[in-house]
């Protein structure tokens, strides 16, 4: 009769079973008691969090966060670091899009610059001077109200210029509009139309300035702000002197 060892006889699949029965949950019987068992499926992965963008979106998001930020802090307080941050994003990415910071302020600027351009140019259609200055007090102060954040970006001293340049640039323009105008109701008038650039840069700036300090206060209403800047240039413009002269030096 042949005798076998006493040694232990390995079991297989030992680890495998082990592994499988993690994945098991006791199903009850009848009368209470464990019962048979069965697999619990495994809890699926949790989808990223992070929106995948085309390259064009996500420059768009890029700009629209960096706008924001400017107002907010100025060229010199906004790092690409917040951008990004706010962004969900990496500075690589940023870098990629735009090279570094002050191509992304340029591209901010630029875009602010042609949007208060066009309002403002588009509004400008009224062939008389008084109308022609309600209409460009009243469209820089729509803007201001509508895009606050773009206005704050642009009166902001900046050391970088965009392609379209900055807001003096932008009222620059306008003057030079209603220049035109200007120049021919002075000469309708026996004005000299040769002045007519000298007053358009000062009604245009007088709005402008206006601006700035309604865009803290915001009140009274723009078409109350407007119709007060249009009452001081317009009586002063329907009483001009041919050849004006300062009171504090006659006689000298």
């Amino acid at each position: 009769m042949t005798q076998h060892g006493g040694g232990n006889i390995p079991r297989q699949g030992g680890t495998e079973r082990r592994r499988s029965d993690e994945n098991m949950a006791d199903v009850p019987g009848s009368d209470g008691t464990a019962g048979r068992r069965r697999a619990v499926p495994a809890a699926a992965p949790k989808p990223s969090s992070r929106v995948r963008m085309s390259a064009a979106q996500r420059r768009e998001q890029l700009i629209s966060i960096a706008r924001q930020i400017f107002a907010e802090r100025g060229f010199d307080a906004t790092s690409i670091e917040e951008v990004a941050s706010r962004a969900k994003v990496s500075k690589p990415v940023v870098y990629e899009h735009f090279g570094g910071k002050e191509g992304l302020y340029a591209v901010v600027v630029d875009r602010e610059v042609r949007a208060l351009l066009d309002r403002i140019t588009t509004a400008l259609t009224a062939g008389h001077p008084r109308e022609l200055l309600e209409q460009a007090a009243l469209a820089l102060l729509t803007y201001i109200e509508e895009e606050t954040s773009g206005f704050r970006v642009l009166v902001r001293d900046s050391p970088v210029l965009s392609a379209a340049g900055n807001f003096s640039s932008v009222m620059n323009d306008v003057a030079h509009q209603v220049e035109h105008i200007l120049g021919a109701e002075f000469k309708s008038r026996g004005y000299d139309p040769k002045l007519a650039e000298l007053y358009s840069q000062a009604l245009v700036g007088m709005v402008a300035l206006t601006g700035r300090w309604w865009l803290e206060v915001r009140k009274p209403r723009k078409e109350t702000v407007a119709a007060h800047l249009v009452n001081l240039a317009w009586s002063g413009l329907s009483h001009l002197e041919a050849k004006p002269g300062l009171i504090t030096v006659r006689g000298r």
